[in-house]
């Protein structure tokens, strides 16, 4: 059935699924019900621990922040837990795959649910290539120290001056350009075709995955922390002091520059929703998605501030920007640790496979939703006969982050991860004030608390870190923006099941695309 004709361009942007709909859809989903709480709360876990303590923490302290990067993983945690709580009110009032782009779909409606799905691509996507990117940095270091050197013209984006240690690496006395991050391209590869196979099989090799990770955490922090108490005076006086580095300008120290570093490790934080993504993969959503969402968020926080600390104290934080901060710091744990040092690596290799497997996964399932929504090819919603996963989807998925983490520079990925992300957390707050006002008596299995002042806080404080974010990233975000707004006028609001009447797993008639829309 067509749209009708007399409806506007306004009514169609902002028509909404209703609640009925959506718990009907959650109903007749091909997806099976195989994961648990724990299950979930590893799932978060495995994604946030990774990102920030492994990859973009110690160009945050370098770059921005200095020692003052635990107050910046102080200030990311805080909004972050305004955002939690309203992921944990939506997933369990509405456990559905999708994530936020379903509850954009639900409250605020299409044109914002299409909004949503295009953050998400960076939100998961290409967050997913940052991680791929520390991976490939880790697992480089871990190779030279068996003495296997990659050639350094492929661990790097295209075009760009390998750095250690803030200088140039140098081979037969030339700068070293670099053309292709080959390592980071082949983990997107690799973990893409693991997803094929199953989430039930994703998620066993991310509980083992987890805890491993954990486990070389814990040797970390004990270790580094031995070390710390052991020379503690001195390590203060040479690296915390001063613990705040004076303000050099453009979001380089003092209290700007521990803001500006905040939105870098913020997104490392994204794991909580991931798990919400996992909606109609949950045996119990309205009990077991709070658990996973909050419970991720406070054990991952706590390990987050150990380690940040340790990292800070015993290397000088202007030697932390590199992919591998973690890799710089067990080095100089000193030549006794070295068996230690492999070890931890090995650790960070690992846990940062679970974080880009996680990642993945959400995007998977974002592309699936919209799909049997009809905002998306039809085909990214093909559910494989054996495996019962989106595996067009997920080739799609890997090739995208693939090429991403293979010539693209970890500084630019990570700046519109995190601007994403920020953009997306704010339409959810926004959301949960929505629902509240529109739907006030709807059954909910967790409310956020002091409503509706944490939501107002989420949403204010999310638009002041993208402000931190620098200008030419913003107008890149701009631009893609743009692009994913013509694909919608031009795709999504013609084939979009909300408008022609279509059920969820329909495939639209392509051979009757109706052209641009005009309102009547």
């Amino acid at each position: 059935m067509a749209s009708k004709p007399n409806r506007s361009i306004a009514e169609r942007m902002f028509a909404r699924k209703s609640i009925a709909q959506v718990q009907r859809e959650t109903a007749n989903s091909e997806l099976k019900r195989s994961l648990g709480k724990w299950n979930l709360l590893l799932l978060g876990v495995g994604c946030i621990i990774g990102a920030g303590i492994f990859v973009r923490t110690g160009s945050a302290a370098a770059l921005h922040a200095g020692p003052a990067v635990l107050l910046s993983f102080v200030v990311a945690g805080i909004v972050c837990a305004f955002a939690g709580l309203c992921y944990a009110e939506l997933s369990s009032t509405l456990p559905v795959s999708g994530s936020a782009y379903t509850y954009g779909y639900t409250t605020l409606g299409e044109f914002v649910a299409w909004t949503m799905g295009v953050l998400l691509l960076l939100e998961y996507g290409i967050a997913a290539a940052v991680v791929a990117v520390g991976w490939g940095g880790y697992v480089v270091s871990l190779l030279a120290d068996f003495g296997i050197v990659i050639p350094p013209q492929l661990t790097g984006p295209t075009g760009y001056t390998l750095m250690r240690d803030g200088v140039p690496v140098l081979v037969d006395g030339q700068t070293v350009t670099t053309i292709f991050n080959l390592p980071a391209f082949l983990i997107c590869i690799a973990l893409s075709l693991l997803l094929i196979l199953g989430v039930s099989e994703s998620a066993k090799v991310n509980n083992i995955i987890v805890a491993i990770k954990v486990s070389v955490l814990a040797a970390f922090i004990v270790v580094g922390g031995l070390i710390v108490l052991g020379n503690l005076p001195e390590l203060i006086a040479t690296n915390w002091t001063p613990f705040i580095p004076e303000n050099t300008g453009d979001g380089e120290f003092g209290v700007d520059g521990i803001m500006r570093a905040a939105s870098i490790v913020f997104f490392a934080y994204i794991g909580f929703e991931a798990v919400s993504t996992a909606g109609q993969e949950a045996k119990d959503p309205a009990k077991d998605m709070p658990f996973g969402i909050i419970g991720s968020l406070v054990v991952c926080t706590v390990i987050y501030m150990l380690v940040a600390a340790i990292m800070t104290l015993l290397v000088p934080y202007n030697t932390l920007n590199v992919p591998d901060p973690v890799a710089v710091v067990v080095d100089a744990f000193g030549p006794q640790w070295g068996w230690l040092a492999k070890i931890i690596k090995i650790g960070a290799i690992i846990g940062l496979t679970s974080v880009v497997l996680v990642l993945m996964y959400g995007q998977t399932r974002i592309f699936y939703t919209m799909a049997r929504d009809g905002l998306l090819p039809h085909v990214f919603s093909k559910v494989h006969p054996k495996y019962q996963t989106p595996w067009i989807n997920t080739l799609l998925v890997g090739l995208i982050t693939a090429m991403a983490a293979g010539f693209l520079d970890i500084n630019l990925l990570g700046d519109a991860t995190s601007v994403g992300t920020l953009a997306a957390f704010a339409i959810v707050c926004l959301s949960v004030i929505y629902l509240r006002r529109a739907a006030p008596d709807l059954p909910r299995g967790f409310k956020v608390p002091f409503y509706p002042v944490l939501p107002i806080l989420g949403i204010a404080s999310c638009g002041y870190l993208i402000t931190t974010v620098p200008g030419h990233v913003l107008l890149l975000f701009l631009g893609y923006l743009a692009v994913g707004m013509v694909i919608y006028f031009f795709y999504g609001m013609h084939f979009s099941n909300l408008q022609t009447g279509r059920d969820q797993d329909e495939g639209p008639d392509m051979g009757e695309f109706p052209g641009p829309v005009v309102d009547d």
